[in-house]
């Protein structure tokens, strides 16, 4: 299943570079051609290499869902479809990808926590389960921030291409705010869990994360600097918000993930 949604995952971004490729999007040094290669936009790979690419990886992920759907049966055959109806064709329309038209981030909150999260936990229990959607939602705020920092970063570049990503349509400084809300909301999402008893009290080791958290609150609070700062790795810029939303999901889904496991085991041999 992993490797599955791997391969999916895979085959997202190819489609996606090709996707900004045929539209000129990356051209004339835009964000995306700045901080790493684009195989499209600096000749590392044709448009026919890049299609085999996806079409290989895409079969893949296809394989994998196929298996699953023979394991699962009529049930999740029903879930798989209608989940990857909504996920996967309407992006893959070239008129209108989601990130296009405001849809991309929320896109992303839905597939890193309720299908993926909550679907995988029905592939390997083959019960279905509200609860595990609400438990995906701390760690899938935090991969959404990430693509939303990324996105407050390059807002007027994506403007002047006619890209309208959420920041881009709420504005840089509202879409700063929202992302103050859901790094907080990570935090709070775990605590009223632990106190209706959702999670046992040792989940609350998110905290440890808490040096963190503070510096992205002061850093989404200001506005971008117009350049690096001395302390800050020149070979990361023109990368800001999104540094500091991927530092922080790192440190938080660590903690997270320790904690997922220490309740467990507490449940487990009913400590707690």
């Amino acid at each position: 299943m992993a490797f599955g949604l791997m391969m999916a995952h895979a085959t997202n971004n190819i489609v996606n570079d090709i996707t900004d490729f045929k539209r000129g999007v990356d051209l004339d040094n835009y964000f995306r051609a700045q901080y790493g290669p684009q195989p499209l936009t600096h000749g590392l790979m044709t448009l026919r290499q890049s299609w085999t690419y996806a079409a290989v990886t895409g079969l893949i992920a296809l394989a994998v869902g196929a298996y699953l759907v023979y394991v699962r049966g009529t049930w999740y055959w029903r879930y798989w479809r209608q989940a990857s109806s909504l996920c996967c064709s309407i992006p893959t329309r070239r008129e209108h990808p989601l990130k296009y038209i405001g849809l991309g981030e929320p896109a992303v909150l839905l597939v890193w926590g309720p299908l993926m999260i909550g679907g995988g936990y029905f592939v390997v229990t083959g019960h279905w389960s509200w609860e595990v959607v609400w438990v995906s939602l701390p760690y899938a705020l935090g991969t959404t921030g990430v693509i939303f920092g990324k996105h407050i970063d390059k807002v007027d570049g994506d403007r002047s291409k006619n890209i309208r990503t959420l920041p881009v349509l709420l504005g840089e400084h509202n879409a700063r705010m929202v992302m103050l809300g859901m790094i907080t909301m990570q935090y709070v999402l775990v605590v009223v869990m632990v106190l209706f008893r959702v999670f046992t009290p040792v989940m609350l080791v998110v905290f440890l994360a808490w040096k963190m958290f503070t510096t992205a609150l002061r850093v989404f609070n200001q506005p971008r600097p117009a350049g690096p700062p001395p302390d800050y790795p020149a070979e990361a810029w023109p990368m800001w918000y999104v540094g500091f939303a991927f530092v922080h999901n790192r440190d938080f889904g660590l903690w997270f993930l320790l904690g997922l496991v220490a309740d467990a085991l507490l449940r487990s041999f009913h400590i707690l």
